[in-house]
């Protein structure tokens, strides 16, 4: 029987049993698996593992497992500098599909302008195909998903608040400078355009009407949007989370 040590370094230790983390564990294998297979026998989506290093040299997840190998296994918020750098994906865009656990996260990431595909009926076998077929972020509660061969892009939410959830996933894929509020429709992702109020004068209540001038229409469902009293505390929440963002693992 062959053995590995390897050691999960950060918020990678969210997928181990207590007694488990933060330690260095003993691998006991036959033959020589991927590191891949090896590092998800412990319980952890490989979308969410950034780097390797083995006996202090980076490698990628084909790399197969040799009896007394050192295995650090690191997570993107753990920058580590090695020498040569191997990536283990194409760096991602900041587009997204949600699973039915993530409606609101889902709303949000909407309003802040980022391209997200949410709907409650997807299935297990959707999510990771539209992920891996699009190029697009998987974001789930459900750790099995994430270890599905063809997603290469994903990420375990960890916490259950709603607004928590957002500042941690911005935080995750560093996109406070990406955000263009208001770009995008909250209902649908589709993208909005401004329209004249002559041109939708007839769609708007007497109220709406006499009140307000600037709209905007989405060029997939076709709803209107405008500044109303919803608005200002859109707004606030906005600039709450980009002036305020979660420095700190939850």
């Amino acid at each position: 029987m062959n053995r590995a040590e390897f050691c999960f370094h950060a918020e990678l230790n969210d997928f181990l049993p207590r007694e488990s983390k933060k330690v260095t564990l003993t691998h006991q294998f036959n033959n020589h698996p991927s590191i891949k297979d090896s590092i998800e026998s412990f319980g952890i989506p490989h979308p969410e593992v950034e780097t390797i290093a083995v006996n202090g040299k980076a490698v990628d997840f084909s790399y197969p497992v040799q009896d007394g190998d050192r295995c650090d296994i690191y997570p993107i918020s753990q920058s580590v500098e090695l020498s040569p750098r191997v990536s283990l994906r194409p760096q991602p865009e900041p587009r997204f599909v949600l699973d039915i656990h993530l409606g609101k996260l889902a709303g949000f990431l909407r309003m802040l302008g980022f391209d997200t595909l949410y709907r409650n009926d997807y299935s297990d076998e959707e999510l990771a195909r539209v992920s891996s077929t699009e190029n697009r972020i998987l974001l789930t509660r459900d750790i099995g998903l994430l270890k599905r061969g063809i997603v290469t892009q994903g990420y375990w939410v960890r916490s259950t608040n709603p607004h928590q959830r957002l500042e941690e996933v911005l935080r995750r894929f560093q996109l406070l400078d990406a955000i263009t509020p208001f770009s995008r429709c909250i209902h649908c992702n589709g993208l909005l355009e401004t329209v004249t109020k002559n041109s939708i004068l007839e769609r708007l209540e007497p109220r709406t009407r006499e009140n307000y001038e600037e709209f905007r229409r989405c060029n997939s469902c076709d709803k209107i949007y405008w500044k109303g009293s919803h608005y200002e505390k859109m707004q606030e929440f906005i600039q709450g989370v980009i002036r305020n963002p979660v420095v700190k693992h939850l």
